[in-house]
């Protein structure tokens, strides 16, 4: 019979696979062109545990969150997610284009970094088209003392959109995007309170700017931010004191001639017309141009290895260490040294093979001094220099 403790941890694993196929799926509905964030919250989560029905007790683990596009180890280019710590909720935010309308399914794992339990949720975003959106004036906006997740809170949210209202004149708009700043090749801020990445609103609507935004790029006013100031515009505070805007880095963009020059493109079948020839372009007039480029990428390297080639091979065959320059005929120094060397070795082993004079007995081997017998243990050699002085004593 199993043990009870066995039978515990296969109920609670049996509980954790029913909590996380029974979750109830969620479905958004964002739409082409305008941002959309969905909250991931850490106490929904937090009480979908196991662990978290154990004696009635709330639990505030830590939760991190795991978000990726249905048989996909990634979410989709048009969706990010990010969570700052994990005793905080966490956010799945974009904007998708035209290209994404359709049906995302996102799956959502969330982790307890003290039990290691697992809860999984699936959210079904409904990409649809916004057809009576036209936002041909676009005003970017640096936010300088808030996180991407500091603006993408509820609350925070609304401010953003309240102060909106109040600089475009209760105008319809649209925030387009939200970006962070890092992801615009920015710094990371130094561990130090008060200090934030930077966030980038991209804010979209159908009415001209308003005056106070048309103002930024004056003389008076660019010269300022030249300078290292603020621009003086009589809108300057209305983000304030919450939201700190960069009014000198505030891009204005107006796209209501590349809309109307814009024109969609109407593809053929990819088939010519009966009788029909296959005309090529000509050959560009401009093709001239490149000589230059050609001689400077290829010509000059070229002209450059030659040049080097040359210098070390006179260096290697025509300044050779040694040589007399004044008399090409005299030998090489280094090689008379040489010779010298190789003729005085081979006069002395010359001089040892001539030797006569009888070997004193102390050099001998197994020379006995009391009785004066020299036997040799070891067959002798014509050339006594090669046998060795001596080989053993006793």
């Amino acid at each position: 019979m199993a043990a009870p403790g066995l039978w515990v941890s296969v109920l609670a694993v049996f509980h954790t696979g029913i909590l996380w196929f029974a979750s109830a799926d969620r479905t958004a509905f964002p739409s082409a062109g305008t941002l959309f964030v969905h909250e991931l919250e850490k106490g929904y989560f937090q009480r979908k545990f196991p662990s978290a029905n154990n004696y009635g007790v709330v639990r505030n683990d830590p939760v991190t969150f795991r978000a990726n596009l249905q048989g996909f180890p990634d979410l989709p280019g048009w969706l990010r997610h990010i969570q700052r710590d994990p005793y905080q909720n966490g956010y799945l935010y974009g904007s998708p284009t035209a290209t994404e309308i359709g049906k995302h399914i996102i799956e959502v794992t969330a982790y307890n970094r003290n039990t290691f339990e697992t809860f999984g949720q699936k959210i079904i975003f409904n990409v649809s088209s916004s057809l009576d959106l036209h936002t041909s004036y676009h005003v970017e906006f640096f936010v300088k003392n808030r996180n991407v997740e500091e603006i993408l809170n509820k609350k925070a949210h609304e401010k953003f959109q309240y102060d909106l209202d109040a600089l475009w004149k209760q105008e319809p708009f649209n925030i387009i995007n939200i970006t962070s700043a890092l992801d615009r090749g920015g710094r990371v801020p130094l561990p130090i309170e008060g200090r934030k990445e930077g966030v980038y609103v991209r804010v979209g609507s159908d009415v001209p700017f308003p005056e106070c935004l048309q103002e930024i790029y004056s003389k008076e006013n660019q010269e300022r931010c030249r300078l290292g100031g603020q621009p003086a515009l009589p809108c300057y505070d209305t983000f304030a004191p919450d939201v700190r805007i960069d009014w000198c880095n505030v891009t204005l963009i107006n796209l209501t001639g590349a809309m109307a020059t814009q024109e969609p493109p109407t593809p053929g079948d990819g088939v010519m017309e009966a009788g029909s020839e296959f005309d090529p372009p000509s050959e560009s007039p401009e093709g001239g141009e490149f000589i230059s480029d050609y001689l400077l990428t290829i010509l000059l390297p070229l002209l450059l290895a030659l040049l080097l080639t040359l210098i070390l091979s006179y260096i290697m065959c025509c300044r050779r260490e040694g040589v007399d320059k004044r008399d090409a005929k005299t030998p090489d120094i280094q090689m008379l040294h040489h010779q010298t060397i190789h003729a005085n070795t081979e006069e002395l082993r010359e001089m040892s093979r001539g030797r006569d004079v009888p070997r004193p007995l102390s050099t001998l081997p197994m020379f006995n001094v009391r009785t004066g017998e020299r036997p040799s243990p070891m067959p002798q050699h014509r050339d006594s220099a090669r046998v060795p002085l001596i080989l053993a004593q006793k």
